[in-house]
């Protein structure tokens, strides 16, 4: 429109509050994954909460990281409550604005719960607890199956383990020996034992059927194990990460070299986006008129929205 101009600025969030999941197992990579878009952004307080160990310590290597990347608090709890004192605020842990961040259960209702309360606090996005969904055909090695299967379901008792078949051939007694073998061999078995407790598999007709599933279920981690894999993932609507295509691709090398995280889970991916650095960055709208602009067609817009005194306020001249 002649005579306005707009423009977009932005201005990175004040207060952000990062939970890195910890007690049971040491995840610097998380912190990492965390603080370093808060300090690339720019923001001024970074709080970064994970829970002790049982000796009540926090892993020096998250510490280390928190460092690194420019975290300014640290708050030494894990849970619901750790999510309520970003939110909240307390005598030694400063209110945040935006938290982020994944967890189990209770941490994802925390911060659901908290988001819709008096806190006034924003959140990334429901994360957990983790889920991976492997499809796999006759070509793919039931080592890798497992493997992959197992890189999700070590994170804790509540992880969601998923494998579809696609197609005749495929040796399931294999796949399942394999886990069971490298299960008992991982120190994290008995979480992983339990994840495996309530998992499940699906037979498939073929990988339109197959990737048809993965939608609906919209998996936080998608792992296609097939021949010519890169040949359906125009097929793939739902998905957190699916670069991980073939059977030569592991999951855990995407997750550290290719793109951030964290993911949604728990069918959001269906309806929410991803967590990037733009999640720090508000956005400010200016649309300043230089000169009279295009005034009396914005009058007659609002008197027919029926809105008289922002009518007014839109043809009222500014300008001598």
């Amino acid at each position: 429109m002649k005579g306005v101009r707009c423009k977009r600025i932005t201005r990175c969030i004040g207060s952000v509050g990062l939970y890195v999941p910890g007690g049971t197992a040491v995840l610097p990579s998380t912190a990492l994954m965390l603080a370093v878009p808060a300090q690339i952004a720019g923001c001024k307080t970074i709080v970064l909460a994970t829970p002790p160990s049982r000796d009540g310590s926090i892993c020096k290597e998250v510490l280390y990281c928190a460092k690194k990347a420019g975290v300014t608090h640290i708050l030494k709890a894990g849970g619901a409550q750790a999510i309520s004192a970003m939110a909240w605020g307390t005598a030694s842990c400063p209110k945040v604005e935006k938290i982020f961040g994944p967890g189990n259960q209770y941490v994802t209702a925390a911060k659901m719960i908290l988001q819709n309360s008096e806190a006034m606090v924003s959140i990334d996005m429901p994360a957990g607890p983790s889920e991976v969904l492997v499809i796999a055909d006759k070509y793919a090695n039931p080592v890798h199956v497992a493997a992959d299967l197992l890189s999700q379901a070590e994170h804790g008792p509540d992880s969601q383990v998923v494998l579809v078949i696609a197609g005749d051939g495929v040796n399931l007694g294999a796949i399942e020996a394999e886990v069971s073998k490298q299960c008992n061999a991982l120190p994290r078995g008995e979480f992983a034992s339990k994840a495996l407790s309530h998992s499940f598999t699906v037979f498939a007709k073929d990988m339109v059927e197959a990737i048809s599933f993965s939608n609906l279920y919209a998996p936080e981690h998608l792992i296609i194990n097939v021949k010519d894999a890169e040949q359906w993932e125009e097929l793939v609507e739902n998905a957190g990460r699916v670069s991980f295509l073939g059977p030569m691709d592991p999951r855990e090398r995407g997750r550290l070299c290719k793109r951030n995280k964290p993911c949604p889970s728990n069918l959001w991916l269906r309806k929410d986006v991803q967590w990037c650095i733009t999640e720090l960055f508000p956005q400010i709208h200016y649309c300043p008129i230089p000169n009279r602009g295009r005034t009396e067609k914005a009058g007659s817009i609002r008197r027919e929205d029926g809105r008289s005194g922002r009518a007014r306020s839109a043809q009222e001249s500014r300008y001598p």
